[in-house]
């Protein structure tokens, strides 16, 4: 082989290398675009209930944590379960509609399709906290932290 031939051969070789190297990365950021997004994810965080934290009914229904169906379609959430960092677990007993949204309150109350509550007696939702939604398998569906070790988050 000459030595011109074996210079285009290397030249050819580089430059397909190059070209499949800066096409892996896009190809790999497409497989992600196109990847299924939960459909159920956190919304809005009430941690810090207004007014005083006197554990009156009132000060604990203050705290709450928005679910949000961003899909079209209703989703069963019976099974899913929703807890702060602490463990403290509530466990949903409803069907979401689809674009629809639940929050979730601390205190008690009379549950509907909008506010459900955990009727607990102390506060869940700690300045530092953070907040996980599991589906009734166990995997994490989405989850939202905030305060200070987790850098902010969304209020």
């Amino acid at each position: 082989m000459s030595r011109i031939a074996a210079r285009l051969t290397a030249g050819v070789l580089v430059s397909g290398a190059l070209v499949a190297a800066a096409a892996m990365p896009a190809s790999a950021a497409d497989h992600r675009r196109h990847l299924p997004r939960p459909s159920v994810v956190l919304g809005k965080v009430q941690y810090d209930s207004p007014g005083a934290d006197n554990r009156t009914n009132r000060s604990l229904n203050g705290e709450w944590v928005t679910v949000t169906n961003t899909s079209r379609s209703a989703v069963n959430l019976r099974g899913w379960t929703l807890r702060d960092a602490d463990g403290a677990r509530y466990t949903f007993e409803l069907r979401l509609g689809g674009r629809q949204s639940v929050r979730v309150h601390t205190g008690a109350g009379r549950d509907t399709a909008h506010d459900v509550y955990q009727n607990r007696r102390v506060h869940v939702w700690d300045n530092t906290d953070t907040a996980t939604l599991r589906d009734q398998r166990g995997r994490v569906v989405d989850s939202e932290s905030w305060g200070r070790r987790h850098g902010g988050g969304r209020r």
